[in-house]
């Protein structure tokens, strides 16, 4: 399914992220997690995009095994690094015969391991070019396109300290024909409040979904903090790990807040909810529990009745849905 058409059937849409395992074994425990997932009926899943070649294969198979094999829509993520165009056309080749039809555009991090890439040989050095490759692609049946998505950054990127300038990098994303933002990770939900009064201000007005990762561990708490775009954890939450005796109550502790989070998040009118797996199913499935519904169709229900002409004209207003 095309995303604009689930942006547009949906008020709020809860998506899950998984990323490609490096072994068959990995495969198929991955996809006996996604079964499990697929009781809770997501608007859709991603898959995420590696830099180096054997993790982009993987992406690809990970994606067209969703496609065919469960009742899910599928969106890729694809970067611009270490890619030129005649491989992107090769790439979008291949989804357009596979099926997929919605893809997540990002600049992607510079890979560690390929110690003579050099960016100068990229097809782009921005996502907003890649957005604009790939409004171009037409070789799909439907005459719209593929799906564009693009990420967007609550608690600023890092390589972009003006803030104002971020803004402006995050139009030319959309202005280029991203459909909608997801953004990053975050664990302070006034940041993404400020982010999107901001993509207001600016003249964003795509759906904006919201990237939740619960904690499950110190350890993976420092991960986070130490990554590229790294993540600012509030007061209240560190101190709440602080009293854990062990990792099973920091799990229980970043599952509550999570909840906390997709609760405060639902009330306030988000238009959707991305949940950072892990390629794990327990935590999602608590706190869809913990907020007292089965699936994301319950969830939907407790937003509120479906105002068609409401997200119609959302949809072609400037200013982003906030019921």
């Amino acid at each position: 399914m095309h995303i604009q058409d689930i942006l547009r059937a949906h008020r709020t849409t809860f998506s899950f992220e998984f990323f490609p395992p490096k072994s068959q074994e990995g495969f198929d425990e991955l996809f006996g997690t996604i079964a499990r997932l697929q009781e809770l009926k997501p608007s859709f899943v991603s898959v995420t995009y590696g830099a180096g070649g054997g993790t982009r294969e993987k992406t690809h198979d990970l994606i067209v095994r969703i496609q065919r094999e469960t009742d899910l829509t599928a969106v890729s993520h694809l970067t611009c690094v270490n890619h030129s165009e005649a491989e992107l056309v090769a790439i979008f080749d291949r989804y357009a015969a596979s099926g997929i039809e919605n893809v997540l555009a990002l600049r992607g991090d510079p890979p560690r391991t390929l110690l003579d890439y050099d960016p100068k040989n990229d097809a782009f050095a921005y996502a907003a070019g890649l957005v604009k490759f790939i409004r171009s692609r037409t070789n799909l049946p439907d005459a719209r396109g593929f799906g564009i998505g693009v990420a967007g950054f609550p608690e600023g990127h890092p390589s972009t300290p003006n803030r104002l300038e971020e803004m402006d990098h995050l139009k030319a994303k959309i202005d280029a024909g991203a459909d909608y933002i997801c953004t990053q990770l975050f664990f302070e939900n006034r940041d993404f409040y400020d982010f999107r009064e901001r993509c207001e201000l600016a003249g964003i007005g795509v759906p904006i979904i919201a990237g939740i990762m619960p904690i499950s561990s110190r350890s993976g708490m420092t991960r986070m903090a130490g990554l590229a775009l790294g993540a600012r954890f509030p007061a209240r939450l560190l101190k709440a790990v602080d009293r854990c005796a062990d990792e099973e109550s920091v799990n229980r502790v970043g599952i509550h807040w999570a909840t906390e989070q997709c609760r405060d998040l639902l009330d306030n009118g988000v238009r959707g909810i991305h949940f950072y797996t892990l390629n794990r199913s327990d935590a999602t499935r608590q706190i869809y529990q913990n907020l007292g519904v089965k699936d994301s169709a319950a969830l939907r229900a407790g937003c509120g009745p479906i105002d068609r002409l409401q997200l119609e004209t959302a949809w072609s207003s400037e200013k982003p849905f906030i019921p």
